[in-house]
């Protein structure tokens, strides 16, 4: 079983939003590192902290931001101003780093979960591969067993504001969950910044449900969504600012296009809102949190193939 991640361009301009955040992992204190390996279970970095093996391909990281536009005004605009707006677009159909990049376009990997210890490129174990050919439309990256993540450094490319953050990411996947996946939560894309607690942004399947359920949540810093320190679990759905798919149409022998879109992060407002998509139609959305994030944005990431086990 393996997996293939690979971007591109088309289609994230439909879900175009205002400012994002990341999310936090559920639970107990975690450090302020700059370390990958971050867990779920009680909101601090994750146990296991391995990657790879979503069986199928995931095929399209395409993140745009749009800063200070509202969505109806974008639509009625140009679009050429997608082109103004885009931050970052990984294609792989070039080779591993970003064909548009704000910031650094280098693609990284962290031998030892550190990021602050990374190397450009892939890690040198060839758990993860560049698979000519077996992306959505070209060449894709392909996760062959539990490994680290790879990623892209967040400054920049991520457009963090501290006042008014929104932006969308579009990105493709082929798998069965259910078959492809081993236990454990799984994340193909994540926001990160120096400590999980900090705030971040994550798209997951579960670990625990049958069919596995597939999720966009974004968390604040923890005191400002998760005060008792609850478990990620154990805080009812409509508590927790995520949008949940119970029966997610994941198949293998079908590429599933699944974006989502944020806005009003770090606005000192209970107005931040999240929307994920699944093949062009709204699954969900929540809003009205507090949508405060703690980044040092030059220790921020966008990681690919987070915590796969297979």
């Amino acid at each position: 079983m393996h997996s293939v991640m690979n971007s591109r361009l088309t289609s994230i301009f439909r879900f175009l939003s205002k400012r994002t955040v990341a999310i936090p992992e559920r639970g107990q204190s975690c450090p302020r590192v700059s370390d990958l390996n971050e867990t779920r279970s009680h909101g601090c970095p994750r146990s296991g902290g391995g990657v790879s093996a979503l069986s199928r391909l995931v095929r399209s990281v395409v993140l745009v931001l749009v800063l200070g536009t509202s969505l109806a005004g974008f639509a009625a605009e140009s679009t050429s101003k997608l082109g103004d707006a885009l931050l970052l677009h990984a294609s792989f159909d070039k080779g591993l780093h970003a064909d548009v990049a704000a910031g650094d376009p280098v693609l990284y990997n962290a031998p030892t979960g550190n990021r602050k210890e990374a190397r450009p490129g892939l890690p040198e174990d060839n758990l993860v591969t560049l698979a000519k050919g077996e992306g959505r439309f070209g060449d894709a990256l392909r996760f062959h067993k539990k490994t680290r993540p790879v990623f892209f450094r967040g400054e920049k490319n991520l457009g963090y504001r501290t006042n008014q953050w929104s932006g969308a990411v579009s990105l493709w996947l082929r798998l069965d969950p259910d078959k492809d996946l081993e236990p454990g939560y799984c994340d193909p894309l994540q926001f990160v910044g120096q400590g999980w607690e900090e705030g971040n942004m994550f798209i997951e399947f579960s670990k625990d449900h049958t069919p596995r359920h597939f999720r966009y949540a974004i968390l604040p810093v923890k005191r400002f969504w998760n005060p008792d320190n609850r478990g990620w679990e154990d805080i009812p759905e409509p508590e927790r600012p995520m949008v949940a798919v119970h029966q997610p149409p994941f198949r293998r022998d079908h590429w599933t296009h699944v974006a989502f879109s944020f806005g009003n992060l770090n606005s000192g407002q209970k107005d931040a809102w999240g929307k994920l998509y699944l093949d062009g139609q709204l699954q969900g959305e929540f809003t009205g949190w507090l949508g405060n994030f703690n980044w040092d944005v030059t220790q921020s990431a966008l990681t690919l193939g987070y915590s796969y086990v297979g």
